[in-house]
């Protein structure tokens, strides 16, 4: 129960640390978010009422704590003044808890408030529209580079100093030395333009497309392929890397070379032995690569146009959504941090020395 509620309490200082650097980052940005969410032809009368409404006109910092008593699942809502989190509580559902002098306070689920551009869309609507699709091609990603990685590391391993092994060490090199938005500009140019003829690929397209008719909403998964294996290859590169070295090191163990003695066949050795103590760091390495793919698929979905949560993020940074913005990152930073303590559970399976604190 003491790690479990350590690790909880961690998990809410680290979002609190989140929410305050991107909430003053983002506020400092150019421009005026009610004439964001005016039309460029109002006058000021209804920009001045636009401001008022929602707290615009308000210093920064207050507006920041009203922005956590939206967030916040335990809020404050005010019984006699009229502020922005009473104007909120319109938009959500919510349940009194109970009641003081001045204010109520109530239970609800975060509210992430809405689009500056969208009008009348919510940020977890947005959010819920795009993170499955960059869910998908995170999945695809890692999968990839799983089974990439481990059958290269492993037979790099085992052929040390081969042809094979050299080979895997250059192209891993290389991997990690290409940035993504690079890789996918010349997978998307080669494999979608120039060979199109030959892999029916596209340079650009999501998974979920409508048909010919503009009507009905269809899967289209070859559009997957080409952004998953432009994600996976850092992984790739990383993973082979790692699971080479780990297992070349648990090899040279004195606990290997008595199951040798004892006359077991090489093959039951990597198998039942060697395998196990070798994933414990790339499984490490998983946990930081699955969480940087949500984050790190920004560019690869814009230049795919993959309608993912990165391409969302794209989008809002060249229209200033700050509440979309806001909102993606805090999603990935949750997500982030789940992952490490989902991993952190599944490295204490794999190796029973390492304990949960």
């Amino acid at each position: 129960m003491h790690s479990i509620s350590k690790r909880f309490t961690n998990m809410l200082l680290t979002l609190f640390g989140v929410v305050t650097t991107v909430f003053f980052l983002f506020n400092v940005l150019p421009g005026d978010p009610a004439q964001m969410m005016l039309d460029q032809n109002e006058d000021s009368e209804q920009i001045e009422i636009v401001k008022k409404k929602y707290g615009f006109d308000k210093p920064v910092f207050v507006q920041y704590l009203y922005y956590l008593n939206d967030l916040s699942p335990f809020s404050i809502h005010f019984k006699e003044t009229r502020n922005i989190s009473n104007l909120n509580s319109k938009k959500y559902t919510y349940f009194k808890l109970f009641s003081l002098k001045m204010a109520d306070i109530v239970i609800k689920m975060p509210y992430l408030r809405e689009s500056y551009q969208k009008k009348g869309v919510k940020v977890s609507d947005v959010i819920l529209n795009t993170l499955p699709n960059t869910i998908v091609l995170a999945i695809a990603s890692i999968s990839i580079a799983i089974f990439l990685g481990l059958f290269l590391g492993i037979f790099s391993a085992l052929y040390k100093g081969t042809w094979f092994d050299y080979s895997v060490q250059f192209f891993s090199t290389l991997g990690m030395s290409l940035p993504s938005f690079f890789s996918a500009i010349v997978f998307a140019w080669f494999f979608g333009f120039v060979l199109h003829e030959f892999t029916g690929l596209n340079m650009t397209g999501s998974l979920y497309e409508l048909d010919d008719y503009g009507e009905n909403i269809q899967i289209n998964l070859k559009n997957i392929i080409l952004p998953a294996f432009v994600l996976g290859i850092r992984p790739v590169a990383v993973i082979s890397q790692i699971m080479r070295n780990s297992l070349l090191n648990v090899l040279s163990q004195n606990y290997i070379r008595t199951a040798y003695s004892k006359g077991l066949s090489k093959f039951v050795i990597i198998r039942d032995h060697a395998l196990k103590n070798s994933l414990s760091p790339v499984v490490t390495t998983l946990s930081g690569w699955f969480a940087s793919l949500m984050a790190g698929s920004v560019f690869v979905e814009y230049i795919f146009g993959w309608n993912g949560l990165g391409k969302e993020i794209v989008d809002s940074l060249n229209t200033l959504d700050v509440p979309v913005l806001i909102g993606a990152v805090l999603t990935i930073a949750f997500i982030f941090i789940l992952i490490n303590i989902f991993v952190d559970v599944i490295y204490s399976i794999l190796d029973p020395k390492v304990k949960l604190y």
